[in-house]
């Protein structure tokens, strides 16, 4: 699909913005529900295939992928939040984000069942992560973004990643 263009904001907080601030975000699909990433995240889009198994990874880290002659790690979303494993369907994709892990960039591959659009979602219309109620751990969370009546989760992409799991990854990325 190629690379995107890069624009809006990063950070995702958005209880100190001001009302007219407005940032983008990639929408996707995960099991049935709409999730984003702020756009300055994402580094591209590519199609699912070519994932390398690595023995001892924990469920949620699919294999790995070569990446224009970088290994990155691609990680199955839905195992990560606790439900089923992804199955490879015709959209299935790996979004390239990049995320910080002990104070250092790292790429990582994120498995999703398919990629909608980029949104540009106004901050009056991002609420604070609920502190109950959602199907996966709340500090993955940035945000509930209103879009259409509906609700879009926001996440948190250097929050996706337990210290353990950023740990192993750094270590897959080592040439």
């Amino acid at each position: 699909m190629g690379e995107l263009i890069q624009t809006g904001s990063r950070q995702a907080g958005v209880a100190s913005a001001a009302a007219d601030d407005h940032a983008q975000y990639l929408t996707f699909m995960l099991g049935g529900e709409v999730f984003a990433i702020g756009i300055l995240a994402v580094k591209e889009i590519i199609e699912y295939g070519g994932v390398t198994t690595v023995p001892m990874m924990p469920d949620c880290i699919r294999g790995v992928i070569n990446l224009r002659g970088a290994v990155v790690p691609v990680m199955d979303l839905s195992s990560r939040f606790g439900r089923r494993a992804t199955e490879v369907g015709k959209r299935t994709c790996i979004v390239i984000v990049e995320i910080e892990a002990g104070g250092e960039q790292q790429v990582v591959g994120v498995m999703v069942d398919a990629v909608n659009a980029v949104l540009e979602i106004p901050a009056s219309q991002i609420e604070p992560a609920p502190s109950f109620g959602a199907q996966i751990r709340t500090d993955f969370i940035a945000g509930m973004g209103k879009v259409g009546g509906k609700f879009v989760i926001l996440l948190n992409v250097d929050n996706v990643l337990s210290a353990q799991e950023v740990g192993a990854l750094a270590e897959l990325a080592v040439d």
